[in-house]
Parts: structure tokens; C-alpha cells; sequence
């Protein structure tokens, strides 16, 4: 067993320092009925003295040499251990609490003077009376004697308290007087001291001092003990300023005087106590306790109890008695600690004992029930009812609630609590909601006229303990419902019901007075009933933290408590001069640009160069308060915390108003975020790092709404409607925040303009302004997450700048009529658009966005087209060429795209962005292929060289253009490729036509144009959407066929050309087909509408074919196929002359008069509907088709 508590003093520890415990716990088994264990938590007694056996017929009324003097061994404070048993203060239980606050409201069940325990514990033995106050704090029970008599005396002097005076004068129903303390109480007292000195002498002879001086200390005690008698009460609410910062340390009495603070578990109570008993030492007694005892008076039962609960407490085994007579010592006697229950004449039952534990905290755990409340258990002297009152509640009906003096030391123990609870608030968030409640409980107790500093710091605890970080999160899910785990308690008890098998409570029968009482206990004997009171506090719901149904009502609760922070600070703050109250109820004008009234980007810069200068200034140390606060003092620092605390709740609002699509309400969010910051950036000396980054994310999610702002301009009265709308908690928050700064540092960026160009400059000076904070904070590298960022929206405001800008451009080059050369105006969007993509290509490729990056380079490449578009010359123009300007902006197109794809790498990157730059450069090369080919350079180039440029550039195009891969855009790529190839063979035969000479190369042309035109119908038949573009393919391979035949001189070969055409001309049944199909849906259409005029007056069907453009090609497909009939028979009419008839000839011949002399009648008749003339094509087709059968099929 390691050392034992001795007498002696030392230095206690500061208020709230947690003590390791300095002895083991150790069971006792009294009588091996009771569970006892004691472990000491604080002692500032040094090493025990051994106790000095004194000599018999040693006169204990004469005082030892060394009496109330201060001694080595007992160090300074031995004479109040020793010579004055002071009665306990009135907050001696406070005073323990603050100095063990880890163990208040959760582990303790009582926090105690010892002899209040014991006094509580002899209720049942005892006649005398009991006046007792209880706190509740948590689950955790305070009880300290409440002197009624003591504050009677004061209230006759100070007149508080006169209710209770009347009160408990009606309630013993007799005049109140004083009872004056006996002469044998106070000689009992004396010699009680002199023999604890006498012991404590070491040499076992002590020498009495002259007798001339005895009277007079004799009177010194006397005097000393009667003003210690006299608890110190504390006038109501005058608590010193220092309170708040070191309660304990007060003068008020809330100091924890006690010798030793033990860790009492009595059975399953545990309690922490505060013990003054004497405890000696040495030889075969480790740890004895002294008692002085008449001889000639036996020991009763009540001082039993008292013997074996003091022991019991101290985990002291034995007790040493000495026995006296008239003073003179007789005897000594030990007495192990288990053994007392058992001596003669004070037997008493420690089950019994334990009972009435267990049966007065049910009772008092039950009834007690309201935090911050104070509460009087009474029992007169004599009597056996045991009464609890609510004294709060009888004080608020009568008086001010401050004339209560326990008022204040309750609140600061609610808020210390609290305090402490919060710095563990991140490993148990189980406890928000006892944290609450005690917030909320003490900020009841407290009047904002007396104690700013602790509502303001309490207020804003509570909105601390709302997670502003954590928006994405369910509320429900972040605390239990119930709050503790534990035993829970709430600000609001509902009544329990009566329940005889509890107790009865009932006052049927009480006298006159009693209806005030909470409760009552009508015998004490019921305490002895094992389990007579069973505890009904259980968990209430109350208890539990708030629900929050979503994002925006945590933060209103979070600014409700820092509004209520605010008040009580600028409440305190007191100035000559200060600004005129402003009055809550009139808004403060949120200002609201208009496009004619802004100053364009140029002030922009400016404000954005004043603000940056601002935030240089904050780093040098510069600050002003216009409400005078001093730097330094409490109100200067926690309104900095209230003030960042507002900024970060209005700016998860905004966050959250941004994803409702509500960018009116998130503006005027980001605009009072942004002015609290302002008004912090005032007050505050130097930023911390975490604040700028805090400043960052605010000016990005500012960006971020301009943005949308700007690309929702059709909802702009809505959100304007929004931006203007303001609460009046928000209206109170913005007065206090004008006490210190004027809040326009950061009006640049929050304004609401009409102007989609002033938006878009604005968000992307927000972003600017994010990184110049950044970057001269050299926090960049801290939070690389945070730089990539705002970089990455940089680069995209930068191409939404630049697409404006671009767009613009095109409009004027839309809008110019008549005038060719570009103008001015559509220079400078082109190097304004440029420079933008130019930067944002910069700022994604500073953090490797390779796709983002790619997307501009894109991007820049679009507006090089519409460079080279704008140096086109008008269409009319016959004479109009492809001009080098718009060969050189194709080129710089090209190049871009290609860095594009350069950028990406592979297509794996981004499959999408990969083919859409894909897409495009393919685009610019058939745009430059086409132009080249329709508006020859020939005044420049030769015509060979172009069509060599021509063919290069399609080819190129092809490569870009990806038919194979199954996507949205595969038909376009197919369209587009067919396109190609049809253009190119359209080329190629245009050269064989006009070519003379080289043979070589006219073969080439020839092989070449087959080939692409043979490309082009297999990619247009993989079309249903391209009718006519197949069609005219077919007639150009038929006119190739025939201008192929113009060059053939023997009937065979002419003959064999003359079958290709027609078989060319019969593939071409199935887009006659889809004609028809389309042509027979659509004149249905029109008989199920009856309106069909209206609706189809125009030539193009629903269905999207162009009528036009299908008579144009039939009527052509009808020539040349007459042609082509007529050319046939006369070749083959011929043939059949010179050879002899062959059956196969004679076969096709007889068919194509057949179909030859159909095909004149057809054409013949005008009359005939465009559904009718393409039936007849398909019969005769049809007939074609047949007769070529058979003849290949007898060929072979």
C-alpha cells in the first residue's frame, strides 16, 4: 500500500488540473454487507506524523506550547486542519467541481463536503434538522449546507432574501430567532484541539503554557471557531471580473479548501468528497484516525456512523480512541474500522446504512431534475418528513432569479463543464447534446448586462458544435437521438406520475406551505426500506441534439448563436463617439449594379488593386477598430472567432444555395461570407494561414456563382428578387460587423450586374484574386489541392471569356452587310478571345489538365476558322478565290488541333474530347478542301497543283474522320466521308475530261475516280437519310460511263459500257424505294390531317425529303436512261445485222425496246404525280434487272 494522506498542507493544484490518484483503491467489506473502495484524487497534507501516545492524567485543558501555531510536520496549514474544524462553505462542492471537472456531470454521482454525506446518511437516527441546497449538473448531484439561519442574519442587513424568510417562517409556523452555540460545545472544541496538538508534539511531554495566557487564546478560539461558524456568503451576483477566467481562485468562497479530495464508491454510488480528518501515522499503524471521547458518556449510534463513515472515506483501517475525564486522559483504545458497527451501545446495520444511500440519491436523482435550478432539501428539527423545494422557481415568482447566490457559481460550473466536454467534443460526438444543454442552461442563469464574456463565449460553444464542414452528410446520421448514453437529463423535465412503490409524494395532509414542494418524504424511516426509492430518471429525447433537416438550418442555428455572441460583446464594448444605433428593423441596401452604371473591367482593376493592397496591409500588422475595442481584450478576441464563424456558416449557405440552383440567394450569401471576412481583415493583425485559405475558397465559390449567374441570364429578376431578400438576424449581424469596418473591401466581386460581360470579368477576377492570395501568402504548397483549383477555374472562366468574346465576333462578321474587309472591332474580339484562351491553356497546363487544356487549343482553333471565314468575300462575288489569309487562319486551325491531340496523347485519355478534336480537325480540312476545290486560287496556282492541295487535304480529312467506331457522331463521319470520296471522283472525272495528252496519267485519273466514286455508293447506301446524294453519285458514274464510251470505238466494248450504266441505273431500285416509302407516308399523313395544307404547303415533307431536288434527279435519271435504252438497241440492232442472231441479245434487245418504248409514254404524259412516275422507274427498273439476270445466267 503506498503512502497514506497525512496532516500538513502543500500548494493546491490549479482550478480544473486533473490529479493523478495518489493511493490505490482498497476494499473494505464492512461487516461483509457493503462494497467500499476510496481512491484519493488531491491531498496537500505531507507525509502523516505519527500520533504521540500522551501519558495518563495528562490535562487536556491546559494548551500545549505548540498550540495553534504553524509546525514543520504540519506544514502551513495545520492550524485549520488541527485547531479549527471550520464548518464547510456554502460552494465548498463548486469549489471541488472546477478542480475535477472531467468527473462532473458523467463519472460522479455526488460531489460533496464529507460531512454533508454523513449528515445526509443520519437522517433516519437523527433528530436535529437538515438544510441542505442541490445542484444538478448532468447526472452529477452538488450538495452544500445551506446555513438558513446565517442567511437570514444577512438578509436582515442587505434585505435579500426576504421572501424565504417569510416563507420558511410559515413553514416551522414560529418567529425565527438565532440559537446561540453552548459553553460545553465550545470547550469541547477546545480540548479536541489541544489534544490533536498535544499528539502531534513528537516527544510525548508537551509542556502547558503559562496560565496568564490561557484565557486569552482560550477566548481567540472561541472567537475564531464562532466567525468560522458563520459560512461566507458571497453578496448575490457580485462575482469579480477575474471570475470567468479563474473562478477557483476567487475570494467568493469557491475555493476547494479541502485537505484531501477522495474518490468515494459506496456500494454502486461514487462520490467525490471533500475530507479535512485528521490522519496520524507510524509504527505498527500505517494510518490511524484520533478520537477524544468522555469516559463518562457512551458512544452513541449517530457518533458511530460518524467514526465509521469518516474512516470509510479516508480508507483508514483503524481508529485510535482516547478517553478523558473532565479533561484529564484516562485511557486508549483501538478500534479496526469494520469493527465499529459492532460496539456497544452504537450498533448499527451497515445494510441499513447502504439502503439509505441508495434510497436518498433515487429520491433526490428523481426529483432534482432541472439543470441550473437550486434546490432545498428540508427537514425541521424534530420532525421526520424530509421536504425538497425548487428554490429557483419560488424565487422567480417573488424576486429577481440573481438574488439567488448560488446563481452565478452554477453557471460558471455549467459552462466549465461544458468547456471542458467541448475539448473532447471530436472523440465523442455522442455528447453534443449534453454540451447543448449545458450551454443552454447556464446562458439561462445569466443576465448580458453582467456577464457578456461568458454569454458570448457560451454562445458560441453552441456553434461550434455545429459541423460546418461536414454539408455533404446526413444530419440524422452525425448524432444519436438520445443524446448521452448514459443517464440523459434535460432543461425541460416532464413531471413524473405518483407511485406509491417510489415513495409517496403526495401532500394531501402537508400544512399550509408545503404545495411549493417538489417532493416530500413523509417518514424518514421509508429511507431504511430497501428500494423504497427506485430512480425514475431516465432518457429523455430532450436531451438530444438537434436534427437538423438540412444544410440551411444548421447554419441558421450556428448564426443564431453568433448573433446572440455579437450583442453581448458589442454590448460591452463602451466608446465615446460611437456610431448612431442603427435600427435592426430598416435593411441595409444590398447595392445592385446596373450594366449602365458599372464601370466596365477597367474598374474592376482597380477595386482589384485596392483589395490586393488591403490584404498586403494585413500582412504587415495593421488593424483599427472603429468601435474601439482593445486589441487584445476578451471582446476583441472573441469577436474575431464570432465574426469567422459567421463567414464560414453564410458560406456553406451559399455553397448550399449554389447546388439548389438558387444563385441569387448565393450571391447574397457570398456577400455577407465576404463581408464578415472584411470585417475580420480589420480587426486582425496578422492572417493565419488557415483564414486565407478559408478567404480563398470564399472568392472561388464566388467566381464560381458569377459564372452561373452569367450562363442563367434568362432567370436574372428571380435571382435579383433573391440577392435583395434579407433576414433580420442578417440585418443584426451586418450592424455589428459596421461597428468595426465599412464591409465595401470586397464589393467588387459581389455585386449583382446586369452586364454578362462585367459577370464573366468578375468571377474571373475572383479567381485572379484567390490566387494572388495564394501566392503571396506562400501557402500555395501547404494546399496544393486548393491552387489546382483555382487554377483549373481560371482556365475555364478564361474559355468562357474567350468563347464570349469569340461568339461576339462572329455575330459582327454576321451582321456585316455589303462592307469585305474585317473591321476593327472584330480585331479586337479576335486578340481578346485569343489572349483568354492563351492564359486558360496556360493555367491547365501549369497543373497537367492535358483535357482541359486540349479543349482550348480546341477552342483556339475555332476561332482561327472564324478569322479565315471573316476574310471570305461576299458569296455574289463570281470572281471570289480562296484568299492566303484564309489558307494561313486554316493553317494556324489545323495546328492547333493537331497540339490538341498532341496534348491528349491517345484516345484512351478521353475518348469524347479525342474525337471531337478528331471531328473538328477533319472538319477544317474539308472546309479548306472545299473551298480550295469550289473558289480556285488559279490566279496564284496552277490548276494541277491545286487539285493536288485539294486531294491532300481530303485525304487528310479522311484520316480524321473514324466511320468505324459506333457512336452519335458515326453517321456524320460516314456522310462526311462519302462526301469526301464523291468529291474527289467528281474531281478526278472533271480532270479527265479536260486533261489532253499524257495518257499515263489519264488512266491514273480514271482508276482513281472509279475507285471514289465506287467508295462513295457504298458508304452512301449504309445511309437511309441520303437519297438524293446517292442518286447524283450514280448519274456521275453513268456520265463517267458515257464519257468513257464517247472514247470507245468497237461495238463489244461500247456495248459492255453501255450494260455497266444500266446495271448502275438498276442499283438504284432501293433508294427509289426509300423515295417511295417516304413519299406514301407523307401523302397518308396528309389524308388523316384534314388541315394538311397548312401544314405541308412547303416542299419538303415531315419526313425531311426535299421534292425538288428528287424531280430534278429523276428527270435527269429518265434522259439518260432513255438515252442509254436508245444507244443499246442501236448497237445491238446493228450487231444482230453483221453476226446472225444470238438468243441472249435478242432477249436483252427485246426487253430494252419493251421498256424503251414504256419509258417514252411515261415521260410523254405531264400529268403524271411524282409517286406515279417513281413506280413506273421501279417496274422498269425491276424488268431491267430480270433480263440481266437471264442473260448472265445463260452467259454462264
Amino acid at each position: 500500500m503506498e503512502e497514506l494522506c497525512g496532516v500538513g498542507a502543500a500548494t493546491p493544484p490549479l482550478p480544473g488540473d486533473v490529479e493523478e490518484p495518489k493511493r490505490a483503491s482498497a476494499l473494505f467489506l464492512g461487516g461483509n454487507e457493503v462494497k467500499s473502495s476510496a481512491v484519493v484524487k488531491y491531498s496537500s497534507a505531507p507525509p502523516q506524523a505519527a500520533f504521540a501516545r500522551l501519558q495518563e492524567k495528562t490535562d487536556l485543558k491546559l494548551p500545549p506550547a505548540n498550540w495553534l501555531r504553524e509546525s514543520a510536520k504540519l506544514g502551513p496549514a495545520g492550524t485549520t486542519i488541527l485547531g479549527n474544524n471550520k464548518k464547510s462553505k456554502p460552494f465548498s462542492s463548486f469549489g471541488m467541481a472546477y478542480d475535477f471537472i472531467d468527473s462532473v456531470g458523467n463519472d460522479v454521482d455526488v460531489v460533496s463536503d464529507s460531512e454533508n454525506i454523513k449528515k445526509l446518511l443520519k437522517i433516519p437516527y437523527s433528530k436535529s434538522h437538515v438544510s441542505m441546497a442541490v445542484h444538478r449538473i448532468g447526472r452529477t448531484l452538488l450538495l452544500d449546507e445551506l446555513d438558513i439561519q446565517e442567511l437570514f442574519m444577512r438578509s436582515s442587513q442587505t434585505g435579500d432574501w426576504t421572501w424565504l424568510k417569510e416563507f420558511y417562517q410559515r413553514l416551522i409556523d414560529q418567529k425565527w430567532q438565532r440559537k446561540k452555540k453552548s459553553k460545553e460545545h465550545w470547550y469541547q472544541k477546545a480540548i479536541l484541539s489541544k489534544f490533536l496538538y498535544y499528539s502531534i508534539n513528537g516527544d510525548g511531554a508537551a509542556q502547558p503554557v503559562p496560565s496568564t495566557s490561557k484565557q486569552h487564546q482560550e477566548d481567540s478560539v472561541s472567537g475564531e471557531s464562532d466567525e468560522a461558524g458563520r459560512a461566507s456568503w458571497p453578496a448575490p451576483f457580485e462575482m469579480p471580473s477575474s471570475l470567468s477566467e479563474d473562478p477557483g481562485a476567487s475570494n467568493q468562497g469557491l475555493k476547494n479548501d479541502f485537505v484531501r479530495n477522495i474518490l468515494w464508491t459506496f456500494e454502486d454510488i461514487h462520490m467525490l468528497v471533500g475530507s479535512n480528518m485528521p490522519i496520524f501515522g507510524g509504527g505498527r499503524y500505517p494510518a490511524v484516525s484520533l478520537r477524544l471521547r468522555d469516559n463518562n458518556k457512551p458512544i452513541n449510534v449517530l457518533t458511530g456512523i460518524d467514526y465509521w463513515l469518516d474512516n470509510l472515506i479516508c480508507n483508514v483501517p483503524e481508529l485510535v480512541m482516547c478517553f478523558h475525564v473532565n479533561g484529564i486522559v484516562q485511557k486508549y483504545e483501538m478500534i479496526k474500522t469494520e469493527d465499529i458497527p459492532n460496539l456497544e451501545n452504537s450498533n448499527f446495520s451497515t445494510k441499513v446504512i447502504k439502503d439509505i444511500a441508495q434510497n436518498i440519491l433515487s429520491f433526490l436523482k428523481s426529483n432534482c431534475t432541472k439543470e441550473g435550478h437550486t434546490y432545498w432539501l428540508f427537514k425541521a428539527s424534530g420532525s421526520d418528513i424530509v421536504k425538497l423545494y425548487d428554490l429557483t422557481t419560488l424565487c422567480e415568482e417573488t424576486e429577481d432569479k440573481y438574488q439567488n447566490p448560488f446563481t452565478m457559481p452554477v453557471a460558471i460550473l455549467l459552462y466549465k463543464v461544458a468547456c471542458n466536454m467541448m475539448l473532447k467534443k471530436n472523440q465523442n460526438k455522442k455528447h453534443y447534446g449534453t454540451i447543448r444543454t449545458l450551454l443552454l442552461n447556464c446562458l439561462k442563469l445569466l443576465d448580458n448586462g453582467r456577464h457578456p464574456q461568458i454569454i458570448a463565449s457560451a454562445n458560441y460553444m453552441l456553434s461550434e458544435l455545429f459541423q460546418l464542414d461536414e454539408p455533404k452528410k446526413e444530419d440524422s446520421t452525425d448524432f444519436p437521438i438520445n443524446g448521452n448514453s448514459d443517464e440523459s437529463y434535460s432543461e425541460e423535465e416532464e413531471e413524473m406520475p405518483d407511485s406509491d412503490e417510489n415513495g409517496s409524494y403526495s401532500n394531501s395532509s402537508d400544512p399550509p406551505d408545503d404545495n411549493k414542494a417538489v417532493a416530500i418524504i413523509k417518514s424518514v424511516g421509508e429511507l431504511s426500506v430497501p428500494e423504497k426509492y427506485k430512480s425514475v430518471h431516465r432518457i429523455r429525447p430532450s436531451c438530444a441534439f438537434p436534427v437538423c433537416h438540412g444544410t440551411e438550418e444548421r447554419c441558421r442555428l450556428v448564426l443564431n448563436h453568433v448573433l446572440e455572441g455579437l450583442k453581448s460583446v458589442d454590448s460591452s464594448v463602451k466608446k465615446e463617439g460611437d456610431l448612431p444605433a442603427a435600427d435592426p428593423s430598416t435593411p441595409i441596401p444590398l447595392k445592385y449594379e446596373d450594366e449602365s452604371t458599372s464601370g466596365g473591367s477597367g474598374c474592376l482593376e482597380k477595386q482589384m488593386a485596392l483589395f490586393l493592397d488591403k490584404m498586403g496591409s494585413f500582412q504587415k500588422g495593421k488593424h483599427s477598430s472603429q468601435s474601439g475595442m482593445i486589441p487584445g481584450s476578451w471582446q476583441y478576441k472573441m469577436k474575431l472567432q464570432l465574426i469567422l464563424k459567421s463567414s464560414k456558416a453564410y458560406y456553406v449557405l451559399s455553397d448550399a444555395a449554389m447546388l439548389l440552383q438558387k444563385y441569387g440567394r448565393a450571391l447574397r450569401y457570398i456577400k455577407l461570407a465576404l463581408q464578415c471576412h472584411d470585417t475580420y481583415c480589420c480587426l486582425c493583425g496578422s492572417m493565419l494561414p488557415e483564414v486565407l485559405v478559408f478567404l480563398c475558397q470564399c472568392l472561388t465559390l464566388c467566381g464560381d456563382i458569377q459564372l452561373m449567374l452569367a450562363q442563367n441570364a434568362n432567370n436574372r429578376a428571380a435571382y435579383l428578387e433573391e440577392y435583395n431578400y434579407q433576414t433580420k438576424e442578417d440585418q443584426e449581424i451586418l450592424h455589428s460587423l459596421h461597428r468595426e469596418s465599412r464591409c465595401q473591401v470586397f464589393a467588387w466581386a459581389t455585386d449583382l450586374s446586369t452586364d454578362l460581360e462585367c459577370q464573366l470579368s468578375v468571377s474571373c477576377k475572383c479567381y485572379e484574386a484567390a490566387y494572388e492570395i495564394l501566392l503571396f501568402s506562400n501557402i500555395k504548397n501547404q494546399h496544393p489541392e486548393q491552387r489546382i483549383q483555382v487554377l483549373k477555374r481560371m482556365g475555364n472562366i478564361r474559355n468562357e471569356i474567350g468563347v464570349f468574346y469569340m461568339n461576339q465576333a462572329a455575330a459582327v462578321q454576321t451582321e456585316r452587310v455589303g462592307n469585305k474587309t474585317v473591321s476593327t472591332t472584330e480585331q479586337q474580339l479576335w486578340k481578346k478571345s485569343f489572349s483568354c484562351f492563351e492564359k486558360g491553356i496556360q493555367n491547365f497546363e501549369s497543373i497537367d489538365d492535358a483535357t482541359n487544356a486540349a479543349l482550348l487549343l480546341c477552342n483556339t482553333g475555332r476561332l482561327m476558322r472564324i478569322c479565315a471565314q471573316a476574310h471570305c468575300a461576299a458569296e455574289g462575288d463570281l470572281k471570289r478565290e480562296f484568299s492566303p489569309e484564309e489558307a494561313l487562319y486554316y493553317n494556324k486551325a489545323i495546328d492547333y488541333y493537331l497540339k490538341a491531340l498532341r496534348s491528349l496523347g491517345k484516345r484512351d485519355v478521353h475518348p469524347a474530347v479525342w474525337d471531337s478534336v478528331n471531328w473538328e480537325l477533319s472538319t477544317t480540312y474539308f472546309t479548306m478542301a472545299t473551298l480550295q476545290q469550289d473558289y480556285a486560287p488559279l490566279s496564284r496556282k496552277a490548276q494541277e497543283q491545286i487539285e493536288k492541295e485539294v486531294s491532300e487535304a481530303m485525304m487528310k480529312s479522311l484520316k480524321y474522320c473514324d466511320v468505324d467506331t459506333v457512336s452519335a457522331r458515326q453517321p456524320l463521319c460516314q456522310y462526311r466521308a462519302a462526301t469526301i470520296h464523291h468529291r474527289l471522283a467528281s474531281m478526278y472525272h472533271s480532270c479527265l475530261r479536260n486533261q489532253v495528252g499524257d495518257e499515263h496519267l489519264r488512266k491514273q485519273h480514271r482508276v482513281l475516280a472509279d475507285l471514289h466514286y465506287s467508295k462513295a455508293v457504298r458508304l452512301f447506301q449504309l445511309l437511309k437519310d441520303a437519297p438524293c446524294e446517292f442518286l447524283r453519285v450514280q448519274l456521275e458514274r453513268v456520265a463517267f460511263a458515257e464519257f468513257q464510251m464517247a472514247s470507245q470505238n468497237s461495238s463489244a466494248a461500247k456495248l459492255k459500257t453501255l450494260s455497266g450504266a444500266l446495271d448502275i441505273m438498276v442499283k438504284t431500285q432501293n433508294v427509289f424505294q426509300l423515295i417511295k416509302k417516304e413519299l406514301v407516308a407523307e401523302s397518308e399523313q396528309i389524308s388523316r390531317d384534314k388541315s394538311s395544307a397548312e401544314n405541308m404547303s412547303h416542299n419538303e415533307s415531315s419526313t425531311g425529303l426535299n421534292k425538288e431536288e428528287v424531280l430534278k434527279l429523276l428527270g435527269i435519271f429518265e434522259s439518260r436512261m432513255s438515252f442509254l435504252l436508245l444507244q443499246s438497241i442501236k448497237l445491238l440492232t446493228s450487231t444482230k445485222r453483221k453476226m446472225g442472231g444470238i438468243n441472249e441479245e435478242e432477249a436483252v434487245l427485246k426487253t430494252n425496246k419493251h421498256v424503251y418504248s414504256l419509258l417514252l409514254r411515261a415521260t410523254a404524259n405531264k400529268s403524271v404525280t411524282l409517286l406515279e412516275r417513281i413506280e413506273v422507274i421501279l417496274n422498269l427498273l425491276d424488268q431491267l434487272a430480270q433480263s440481266s439476270e437471264a442473260s448472265n445466267g445463260g452467259i454462264q
